[in-house]
């Protein structure tokens, strides 16, 4: 096999994987994914919120929060594990259309 279907291989096995950010937290009950929280969130984990985070946390909302589509929040593990599989397909082609690019960009002579 290839080096370059390995790494394809080992891409959509994590993409299928993905979901598993949402199910073992619910599974478990611990709230959200580690390292996923909100200002809200930090404020109730570390009981104060730190100034730097304070100050940008306004300055960048997700396309898609959550991963899932508008109204879908309130969905099934199901549905919502589709739309983390489908933010991890869009995520993926996002950052090989942005190396592709630059990779045209900087080897033109």
């Amino acid at each position: 096999m290839k080096l370059i279907n390995k790494l394809w291989l080992g891409l959509g096995i994590l993409i299928i994987l993905s979901p598993l950010g949402l199910i073992l937290p619910e599974h478990f009950k611990a709230g959200s994914a580690w390292g996923e929280w909100g200002v809200g969130e930090i404020q109730k984990l570390a009981g104060y919120i730190p100034k730097g985070l304070d100050k940008f946390s306004h300055l960048w909302s997700a396309p898609l929060p959550d991963y899932a589509f508008r109204g879908g929040e309130g969905e099934s593990v199901l549905v919502l594990s589709l739309s983390y599989i489908l933010s991890a397909v869009i995520g993926v082609f996002i950052c090989i259309g942005v190396v592709f690019i630059l990779g045209k960009f900087l080897s033109k002579k």
